[in-house]
């Protein structure tokens, strides 16, 4: 199999092999990796409804990820799906409300990021021992609520590695902080930003550009990597997701071989949909791409107009891992569209750093073709929640609502009924209060593990040991600070002051 080769969207990152790539994370220009080309799968999606979900793991990643051994692939996927998944299937499908809800909240932290951060930890010290690397590695993170405790969980105490994550505080759900703040790794940290999102990941950005910060990690024995979806050591897994969802629809005769499937996602930084959009190149048989936004629909806005602007007021709402400005992924779609063109997509990214904005032209905007861009708000969010509930029996947490109304939105404009797939991205424990006060008012003056006991009762679905093991957790992690603090907090996690 020929090697694919990493180059950055700004065009000074240097080629690399894939292991490079996932030890560095975000190239030192500012750019994001990308491959030198998509191969197309070497399998059919018939063959492909025959794998159980690691066999299809790692005949997706050894596509891409070409300088890993099988034995290294195949040890990565046995160690990631496992038994810290809740189901033998890893992943589930459940049709409800006129659509197929793919369910990838089945890990150890009850959303999709389980998926890929399971595998990551893995993917990452195989790297480092085939570079030669002899510094720990220090993972660093921006989360808007789901990233954060699953890398955590799953970089705990893996030799050679370090973690530190960033959440912005009072923005992301009371389940969400309690499993960050508890987590019990002795390599982790956890600390609350006050601001939001946005400020969180540029403040990791920064420090990851920083030259001089970087000198003296080297120095001390340190480097840096991200596990955050720009890193394309978590964006390869997620591929597998809409393989996986096509040949269970082909395989349970919903569709019929290269009939497409509609796909729809709830997105906040754009890494989940980017990786239908690479599976749909590969070879799945993919309509249309539904990108839903919530009330921050600045995504929306960029696919009706070709747009980017994050210059407007910033929601908190009751989907928090979607309350982003600044859809990080979209940049490796905006350099596809340009033709791979280094300096326009760099023009374009100054554009939004200086100036919070940039346009695309006509024939980049025509590549958007496959894209539909909605945005439902909190009250049709709510509506959604109860509209799925009193017509299948059947609980979604706030993001997947998004994504089941704008789906909802999409199939009313078009007409279009090809059978669609949404991305069901958390398991609606992690938002019980939200959930719960959508299908029924009276669940208001409950507290939160009073709404977590009645949604087993209304759900049928037993309670996490994620979430019930809260109940009596300690507070590991106390850590707060202004924005303008988080160089100054990863100096004094490492000793380095």
């Amino acid at each position: 199999m020929e090697n694919i080769m990493y180059k950055s969207t700004r065009g000074r990152g240097g080629e690399l092999m894939a292991s490079q790539a996932i030890l560095r994370g975000l190239s030192p220009d500012g750019g994001l990796y990308v491959p030198d080309r998509l191969p197309r799968f070497d399998f059919t999606m018939a063959e492909a409804a025959k794998f159980d979900y690691c066999e299809l793991s790692y005949r997706v990643m050894r596509q891409l990820l070409t300088d890993f051994t099988e034995e290294e692939l195949r040890a990565a996927c046995l160690g990631a799906y496992d038994s810290k998944f809740d189901t033998e299937n890893i992943v589930e499908m459940r049709r409800a409300a006129g659509a197929y809800y793919l369910e990838l909240f089945h890990g150890k932290t009850i959303a999709f990021k389980d998926m890929a951060l399971s595998i990551l930890p893995r993917l990452m010290t195989a790297a480092a021992r085939k570079n030669g690397v002899e510094e720990e590695i220090v993972i660093l993170t921006a989360t808007s609520g789901d990233t954060g405790k699953a890398a955590l969980a799953g970089f705990a105490d893996v030799p050679g590695t370090r973690i530190i994550v960033f959440y912005p505080k009072g923005s992301v759900s009371r389940v969400q902080e309690l499993q960050m703040v508890t987590e019990r790794g002795k390599n982790t940290s956890v600390v609350g930003v006050r601001g939001n999102f946005d400020d969180a990941q540029s403040g990791v950005k920064a420090i990851f550009s920083d030259a001089e910060l970087g000198e003296t990690m080297r120095r001390a024995g340190f480097r840096f990597s991200s596990a955050n979806s720009i890193n394309i050591g978590r964006l390869v897994p997620q591929i597998v997701y809409y393989v996986w969802a096509y040949s269970r629809l082909l395989g349970g005769g919903v569709l019929g071989d290269g009939e497409p499937m509609n796909v729809a996602v709830p997105t906040g930084n754009f890494g989940n949909i980017l990786a239908a959009h690479y599976a749909g190149r590969m070879g799945v048989p993919i309509g249309k791409l539904i990108c839903a936004s919530n009330d921050n629909r600045v995504l929306t806005d960029f696919f009706e107009s070709g747009v980017y602007n994050k210059n407007r007021p910033f929601y908190t709402t009751s989907s928090p891992s979607m309350d982003i400005l600044v859809s990080s992924n979209l940049e490796r779609l905006i350099y596809e569209l340009t033709g791979e063109d280094e300096a326009k997509n760099g023009a374009y990214m100054r554009g939004l750093s200086e100036l919070g904005t940039y346009t695309i032209d006509g024939g980049e905007r025509a590549g958007l073709s496959g894209f539909y861009g909605g945005s439902a708000d909190e009250s049709e969010v709510a509506e959604e929640i109860a509209r799925v509930w009193k017509s299948d029996g059947y609980v979604i947490d706030t993001h997947t609502a998004v994504a089941s109304r704008v789906y909802a939105k999409y199939r009313e404009a078009t007409g279009d009924t090809t059978p669609t797939v949404i991305a069901s991205t958390a398991s609606p424990y992690k938002f019980a209060r939200s959930v719960l006060s959508a299908i029924d008012e009276k669940y208001a003056p409950m507290d939160d593990f009073e709404l977590i006991d009645e949604l087993e009762r209304i759900s049928g679905v037993k309670i996490p040991p994620a979430v019930s093991e809260l109940r009596s957790a300690p507070v590991v992690h106390t850590r707060v600070m202004e924005k303008t603090g988080m160089r100054a907090a990863v100096e004094e996690i490492l000793g380095l002051g």
